[in-house]
């Protein structure tokens, strides 16, 4: 199983928005070593090391770490995907590699007047972007039927009620063109550290995933039930599963102060996908306490200061369902639709009210048991039977789990 990659190593993306409007054009790349990466210009701004991404040409921003530690690391180009080798001055080069520059920010308006008024002050959330992944396994005795529908309406749930921008949006499903957002592995783990890369006090960030998941035996001592919960990738079978170290490596971890992200999972043995160090145990009733889940090993796998909450299809025992039984229409996640309707129906106002809300919905869908089989998104399962669940009885209790305890019926639910 693949390991996160030390920092020095880790694929980023470009902070277009902000480079685009702020930086100056350069005439000849070169490549200085001051003891930063970024200093103070005459106007007391700042300076920035970026190299160009050896395909589209977007500056791309490198870390605030001296150039000599990152002349071999290759940086991932948010627009166009494409990787680009960092290269040394003066060295023979590939056309897929580039010498990173120094570009000064542009100054404020109004530099040197210390005393002129703010400006009003900034929005509640600097930035919002979200990885939305559907997977429908489709030609494979694996398929889901809802995957795709559960990404799409995650994506219009988010630009209609949350105010996303579309194009902060990467999508990944098996329908999409361009090869970088069809849903292997390795691009599940490019778009995760898109999505996290540069993000700053005031961003919320979300991560949606439909498709298969699984578990396997924990070998690190860092799971409390002897089991890693996994993400299964379209080419799992030949390039492995994503567990959940890998997972809270990648998004939990780097997530800095000020900064929130939420992901909303739905898929088998998802409770603790993201490793988060408490869970929310609740009962019938919605009375609930928070269980300990930090890690017997002790190792850390809270964030670095920022907030992290995870809204899951079930615990990690249980196994989730895709079903047409709750639209009447077509086939959707369980899971996301129930989050969906409880979000459109004023019926999650609180954290609290949304999960009591899911789980209100799945209950009286199960104690039907009515409406057309549901298809179990547990690979174990599929490779099992080999296709549907009859009986279209939900039995699966979605869970919440987050990075710090809080009152689920005083926090507001804020994408």
């Amino acid at each position: 199983m693949h390991q996160f990659m030390s920092p020095v190593s880790i694929s980023l993306c470009s902070s277009q928005k902000s480079l685009h409007s702020n930086i100056h054009s350069h005439s000849t790349p070169a490549c200085t070593s001051p003891p930063d990466s970024m200093m103070m210009s005459n106007y007391g701004g700042q300076r920035l090391l970026v190299v160009d991404c050896c395909y589209c040409q977007t500056q791309l921003q490198l870390p605030s770490v001296s150039p000599i530690y990152i002349v071999g690391t290759s940086v991932r180009c948010g627009r166009c995907y494409a990787s680009t080798r960092v290269a040394s001055p003066g060295f023979p080069r590939s056309p897929y590699s580039a010498v990173p520059y120094y570009v000064p920010i542009n100054p404020p308006p109004h530099a040197g007047f210390p005393h002129r008024s703010p400006g009003p002050p900034p929005n509640v959330h600097r930035q919002k972007k979200a990885v939305i992944c559907g997977i429908s396994y489709r030609y494979s005795r694996h398929e889901l039927k809802g995957s795709i529908n559960d990404a799409k309406n995650m994506r219009y749930l988010l630009m209609s009620k949350f105010k996303f921008p579309e194009d902060s949006i990467c999508m990944l499903t098996e329908e999409e063109t361009h090869p970088y957002k069809i849903p292997y592995k390795n691009n599940i783990r490019m778009a995760l550290d898109w999505l996290v890369q540069g993000c700053q006090p005031g961003d919320s960030l979300v991560f949606h995933y439909s498709g298969h998941g699984s578990r396997q035996l924990d070998y690190d001592g860092d799971e409390v039930d002897g089991y890693d919960e996994t993400l299964c990738p379209l080419d799992f079978e030949t390039q492995g599963m994503i567990d959940d170290d890998e997972i809270n490596a990648a998004i939990v971890r780097p997530i800095p102060h000020g900064v929130k992200l939420h992901a909303i999972i739905d898929s088998c043995h998802s409770g603790t996908i993201l490793d988060l160090p408490f869970l929310c145990r609740m009962n019938m009733g919605g009375i609930y306490v928070w269980e300990d889940h930090r890690p017997p090993s002790g190792v850390w796998k809270g964030t670095s200061g920022g907030e992290v909450i995870s809204i899951s299809g079930c615990d990690d025992y249980q196994t989730s369902a895709e079903t047409s039984a709750l639209s009447k229409i077509t086939s959707t996640g369980a899971m996301t639709f129930c989050f969906i309707q409880a979000i459109e129906h004023g019926q999650a106002a609180t954290y609290g009210s949304l999960l009591n809300s899911m789980r209100s919905t799945i209950r009286s869908m199960g104690s039907a048991g009515g409406g057309s089989g549901g298809a179990v998104t547990s690979l174990a399962g599929m490779l099992l039977i080999g296709g549907n669940v009859g009986g279209g009885r939900l039995r699966q209790e979605p869970q919440l789990t987050a990075c710090e305890p809080f009152d689920v019926y005083t926090k507001p639910l804020a994408l």
